[in-house]
């Protein structure tokens, strides 16, 4: 490895252990301050922290690596996250901040949803706490299989040692600054990632001299690569588009709305998190898109599709920029690792250890607990990750729908419909995740194959997560006026502070 490059990367650590040791001393003095930031996050942090953990290594290498294989048909994953995203911040984010904090003051989502339908039985606090787990711990290991990759294709080091040192920085900021720490890091991790998405692109420009001789160059080597619907249906189209559905639901995303500092806040915070999202999206596309013409051009041997930006890094800036630009990668793959970290901690801990081993445990044991959860799901995701041959795309995929579907219904619901009910919100959990393990992993085939390969998981999952909360709801009896009451002060603050 180049001195540059290594000097590069040596600095991008020290930063983010840095900002781990700063947050240590100002935000862990409580759970909430620990978990939540003292509900005190600024627009600028909220967005781009929000954005970073969004992305993840899937946009720096599964991304590229689609558009490099496909082409143009990848496209509409990005138009419908573009979408959803802006949908979340426009109806999820205002009334979530709001009525987290009505709702008892809940910091982690299961405890929200607890309070917020009266669950006296414990159980969606306990169905939810399970999805957080076990999902988020399959995702977290494609973001650990992503540092592997990147420390095995650029380094010449081995995969597993990628994996501990990936995951090792990353656990130790996040151990000891919780979620200030994260929201910190992925604010400056959002900012490298953009710079670098933009960078990669433009040098390919200039080294074929303009947009156009990259698409001739494209359609000599391809018949499909630019065609928006090629190898694609109908159902293909809607299955990509239907990304956008899972933002109501993923709780590393939407726990920045609820630590963000107030309502008036939000719309700040939408404009930067858009911005930021689309111009990273284009130059993600772009970099997969270029960057097979670039190949074919300069004859630079390809393996792993995924590792594109990697090469691409390498062969077109010096080493001092190239660890930059390998930053941008560590920075993708740890900002959403990190979130990721904390957010299934937090279940562990509030909705676990507090709830039912420890009712009396204080506030300090509780930040003790936290960390130590931080370390058992990062070694049981580095377990995970052993499997080299893993695609970040598809785990990503298979977790990004399994929230989607099991809690984005929940939240929407629960946030603009007074008279849904507990038992409407688990029978949605159960239905929606349900229905997304058996559309992945049941042995059901057409024609040879699998349900997912004719419709993304998601669509299905929050389809069936919708009907079973409105049939169930409309079945039982009514909310209590409490509940009732509760909705209605949430709905005049937002109507008042927005």
């Amino acid at each position: 490895m180049e001195i540059g490059t290594i000097i590069s990367l040596t600095a991008y650590f020290l930063v983010m252990l840095g900002i781990g040791l700063y947050a240590f001393k100002n935000s862990t003095e409580d759970s909430s301050g620990y978990l939540l930031g003292g509900r005190q996050l600024g627009p600028a942090v909220t967005a781009l922290s929000a954005g970073a953990s969004d992305m993840s290594g899937w946009m720096v290498m599964g991304l590229p690596g689609a558009m490099y294989l496909s082409g143009l048909a990848n496209i509409w994953i990005g138009v419908g996250l573009v979408v959803g995203a802006y949908i979340n911040y426009l109806i999820v984010a205002p009334r979530l901040r709001a009525y987290t904090e009505i709702a008892s003051d809940s910091i982690t989502l299961p405890e929200f949803f607890e309070n917020r339908f009266e669950d006296k039985t414990r159980l969606l606090r306990i169905v939810s706490s399970i999805v957080i787990i076990v999902f988020f711990t399959v995702y977290t290991s494609s973001g650990v299989v992503g540092g592997g990759k990147l420390f095995e294709s650029s380094f010449g080091l081995s995969y597993e040692l990628g994996l501990y040192v990936t995951a090792g920085v990353v656990v130790t900021y996040t151990l000891f600054g919780g979620f200030l720490a994260v929201s910190m890091t992925d604010f400056v991790q959002g900012c490298i990632m953009f710079v670098a998405l933009v960078l990669v692109p433009i040098v390919i420009i200039f080294d074929f001299g303009s947009v156009s001789a990259i698409s001739e160059t494209i359609s000599g080597l391809s018949s499909t690569h630019m065609d928006l619907l090629a190898g694609t249906t109908a159902l293909g189209i809607i299955s990509s588009l239907a990304w956008g559905l899972g933002y109501f639901g993923q709780p590393h995303i939407i726990v920045r709305f609820m630590a963000i500092r107030s309502l008036k806040d939000i719309k700040t915070a939408r404009r930067i998190g858009m911005s930021w999202m689309i111009v990273a999206l284009a130059g993600a596309i772009a970099t997969g898109f270029f960057g097979f013409a670039y190949v074919a051009k300069h004859n630079i041997p390809m393996g792993d599709p995924e590792t594109i930006f990697i090469v691409l890094s390498q062969v077109l800036f010096h080493p001092l920029i190239a660890g930059f630009m390998l930053a941008a990668i560590l920075a993708a793959i740890m900002s959403t690792v990190s979130s990721q970290l904390l957010v299934t901690s937090s279940s562990l801990t509030e909705d676990v250890y507090k709830a039912f081993i420890n009712k009396e445990a204080s506030e300090k044991k509780l930040v003790f607990m936290g960390r130590i959860c931080v370390v058992l799901v990062a070694l049981l995701a580095i377990g995970m990750a052993y499997d080299r041959d893993s695609s970040i795309l598809n785990i990503v995929s298979n977790a990004w729908a399994g929230f989607g579907a099991a809690f984005g219904p929940l939240i929407v619901f629960g946030l603009y419909w007074k008279r849904m009910t507990f038992a409407g919100a688990l029978s949605g959990i159960v239905v929606g995740a349900s229905t997304v393990l058996i559309w992945i992993y049941a042995p059901i085939t057409i024609g040879e194959q699998s349900l997912s390969h004719f419709i993304y998981e998601i669509v299905p999952g929050v389809a069936l997560s919708s009907i079973a909360i409105v049939v169930v709801s409309l079945l039982g009896d009514e909310p209590s006026d409490e509940m009732k009451s509760m909705f209605d002060v949430m709905v005049n603050k937002v109507r008042e502070e927005s």
